[in-house]
């Protein structure tokens, strides 16, 4: 029998909220949103990305990304260039002020998630990895 009492997906959108809360608290002095954020968080390993796979990474729609890329750009965090073997596509690269405030991103992610995980069990930790991919490809299923 099915436990109808706690939702997974429910859990997962306070969770969410939540913890944007606290990144959004603790990343006040940077003024940007949570979809700001999660481009900066995912760009923060420096390697540049096609808008398509920046996307993936963050799970959004190419489309969707075009609004957030402008208001980073805009605000001198980014830059956008056509990529080299395939004129169609946009490469995505952070400017110096934008891998500095990726790398304030990421380190108050790695706080957050040590506050809140810190005490979890590599088990444990491998399996909310495993739902949390779970519950990211339903939208594929």
């Amino acid at each position: 029998m099915v436990d109808t009492s706690w939702s997974p997906v429910l859990a997962l959108q306070r969770a969410t909220h939540a913890t944007l809360d606290a990144l959004s608290a603790e990343l006040a002095e940077l003024g940007l949103g949570a979809a700001e954020l999660n481009v900066l968080a995912n760009l923060g390993d420096g390697r540049p990305r096609t808008v398509s796979d920046l996307a993936a990474a963050v799970g959004s729609r190419p489309t969707t990304m075009t609004s957030v890329l402008d208001r980073l750009e805009r605000r001198g965090h980014l830059i956008r260039t056509t990529h080299p073997e395939d004129r169609r596509a946009v490469v995505i690269t952070l400017t110096t002020p934008g891998r500095r405030a990726a790398t304030a991103v990421r380190r108050a992610v790695r706080r957050i998630e040590q506050r809140a995980l810190g005490e979890l069990s590599p088990a444990t930790s491998d399996v909310l990895r495993a739902a949390l991919d779970a519950l990211t490809e339903v939208r594929n299923g």
